[in-house]
């Protein structure tokens, strides 16, 4: 009995179902060729970010109509989003630091990776990149926004952390023979751009053009960070190195969105 092709159309209608089965805890009725498609369904991980960011939102303006202080909306904001995404990226965070700098090898670090168990390094980048995330949430949520221009900032900011992602997909070859972006496999480059496209296009309906811009350029800038240690310290991406993607580059938008909106 011959194997199934893999699907190598651009969309899918069950795409979006996939992409928030594999980047959040939410939910989701999948079909039973969804696997055919793994690779290919990156395109819909900025609209997964925009359920995330959306859901975070909503319940970040419901706090702070309540009374409760910026600061503690802001850790609570974040609470919910590792809840949804089950900690997913944070631990790909954890994971790097503790494998690029606890190893002199690509091979030990790979290894270091791939241990379940957390280190110094990884204690480090949880505490300083989650601190300030909190921090800069907490200036944005303390700004007074209009409840539109808030939900719009999230919900960018979101979708443009996520984006990146199949973009380093396509940019770095897999570190290793397995795991989880192994298994995922490699989008084709139109895969890549549509998903920039479509993170890029939503964050200019939402908040404008020149907000837009510091949300894209932010995004890129922490994808480039992560992109150069990954290629330097193991050759290549994994599961892990795409999760730390996410985490630098939704810093590095709301460190700028807290300097643009809230400054």
């Amino acid at each position: 009995m011959s194997r199934p092709k893999t699907d190598i159309r651009l969309l899918a209608w069950h795409d979006l179902p996939a992409a928030i089965g594999l980047l959040t805890r939410l939910p989701v009725a999948l079909p039973e060729t969804v696997a055919l498609r793994a690779a290919q369904a990156a395109w819909a991980y900025p609209l997964a970010g925009a359920v995330v960011g959306g859901l975070v939102a909503a319940a970040a303006w419901a706090a702070l109509a309540a009374g409760l202080a910026p600061v503690v909306v802001a850790g609570l904001a974040l609470a919910l989003q590792a809840m949804i995404t089950g900690g997913l990226h944070e631990d790909g965070l954890a994971d790097c630091a503790d494998g690029f700098w606890g190893g002199w090898t690509r091979e030990r670090r790979l290894e270091i990776m791939k241990d379940s168990h957390i280190g110094t390094y990884g204690v480090l980048a949880l505490l300083c990149v989650g601190g300030l995330r909190w921090a800069a949430l907490g200036v944005l949520l303390g700004a007074a926004l209009a409840p539109a221009t808030l939900v719009a900032a999230l919900v960018a900011c979101a979708m443009a952390s996520r984006a990146v992602m199949p973009v380093l997909m396509v940019a770095l070859p897999n570190a290793r023979g397995s795991g989880l972006s192994a298994s995922v496999g490699q989008p084709r480059h139109a895969t890549a751009v549509l998903a920039v496209l479509l993170a890029g296009c939503a964050a200019i309906a939402l908040m404008g053009p020149g907000p837009a811009l510091w949300v894209l350029g932010a995004a890129a800038l922490g994808a480039v960070v992560v992109a150069r240690l990954a290629r330097a310290k193991i050759g290549g991406q994994t599961g892990d190195v795409l999760g730390a993607s996410q985490q630098i580059s939704e810093l590095c938008i709301l460190l700028a969105l807290s300097a643009v909106l809230a400054g």
